[in-house]
């Protein structure tokens, strides 16, 4: 089968240093065709991507409208993510998202319920639900601990004034809810959920300790899960000079596990206790994880969906976003109510 046509809607840089590099790495991907509002931005995309100039177009309406593009990539400031959908589904054209879903819950709502009456693949690409250590905790590791009752998850680092992304004004001056919050913490929240399960409440307090976040850019919290778990969530990366630190911390009745994916490690590591308590315990038990390339994982699944036809074949579906996001606008709600516990929306 030949490849799928792409048409890349935002060719910043993200689209630049992420997106092709990994269109290069698929074969059943070819750009053909690319839309940004300031147009000379996309014809230097379009070059680098060996994109004709002819198919560097003016208007977001017509690349949707274009015959020979299979489907979008979109990477749009989030607020405008609904208003690509609704091209999407109105021209018949899959769509891959940029996360976080959109830039509140109203929005977030809507792009669930089109997608709902669309047979059209549509997928937001959240890409650590596509990290090889997922499969591992929840088939291979978990079981050995017994039934879960608490973790903690850190994520926490220094400001890097050296960040790429903070000169770009949709993140200067955010329209979406939590910015850096939300835009970073649903990765977190994806990975979170995507082992313990949908989270049902927060409490939580967040702070601005950076202008150039444009919003809080740090949240210090406490879950409480559907399935009754309780834990602690904390992130930010607007601190000063720190190590740069992720870990996810299970605690189990018959044993716990710490999965560390800092960026210091040379490969993320599980290691596990087994034992009712210290007279029992086991030695700690190391795994290193091989983790595979996420952004070719996310679209090697949404090219399978597309070809399939079958929009329940996306991994990432607007619905597991739209929790993510709604995490987020609850601790929002928390730390205004003064760290009171609130409800997560849900669908």
């Amino acid at each position: 089968m030949s490849p799928l046509n792409v048409g890349i809607v935002g060719t910043g840089i993200f689209a630049t240093d992420t997106h092709l590099p990994t269109f290069s790495k698929i074969p059943d991907i070819k750009p053909v065709a690319c839309y940004n509002r300031t147009k000379a931005k996309a014809e230097t995309f379009a070059t680098k991507a060996s994109i004709p100039q002819e198919q560097v177009y003016d208007s977001l309406e017509s690349i949707f409208e274009a015959k020979d593009v299979d489907f979008i990539d979109a990477l749009l400031p989030v607020q405008f993510n609904l208003d690509a959908v609704k091209l999407a589904v109105k021209n018949k054209k899959p769509i891959a998202l940029e996360k976080p879903i959109a830039a509140n819950m109203e929005q977030a709502r809507s792009i669930v319920n089109l997608s709902r009456e669309t047979d059209l693949p549509i997928a937001i690409l959240e890409n650590w639900s596509y990290r090889k250590s997922i499969d591992i905790l929840k088939k291979e590791i978990i079981p050995k601990i017994g039934e879960v009752v608490s973790f903690t998850y850190k994520s926490t680092g220094p400001w890097n004034d050296n960040n790429k992304y903070l000169a770009t004004s949709w993140r200067q001056k955010p329209e979406h809810i939590g910015g850096f919050l939300s835009d970073g913490g649903v990765h977190q929240l994806a990975l979170l959920t995507d082992v313990l399960g949908p989270v049902e409440s927060v409490s939580g307090l967040t702070k601005q300790l950076r202008k150039e976040s444009g919003t809080d850019d740090v949240l210090f919290s406490t879950f409480k899960l559907a399935s009754g778990v309780i834990g602690t969530f904390t992130y930010g990366s607007s601190f000063g000079a720190t190590e740069k630190s992720t870990s996810f911390i299970i605690y189990g009745l018959e044993g716990s596990l710490t999965y560390d994916f800092s960026p210091h490690l040379a490969k993320p590591t599980i290691t596990y206790q087994t034992g009712a308590g210290s007279a029992s315990a086991s030695e700690p038990i190391v795994v290193e994880v091989d983790e595979a390339n996420t952004f070719v994982a996310e679209f090697e699944n949404f090219v399978s969906a597309v070809k399939s036809g079958n929009k329940g074949d996306v991994h990432v579906k607007p619905e597991n976003a739209f929790h993510h996001l709604a995490i987020v606008a609850a601790a929002l709600e928390s730390s205004a109510k003064g760290g009171d516990n609130v409800k997560v929306e849900t669908i």
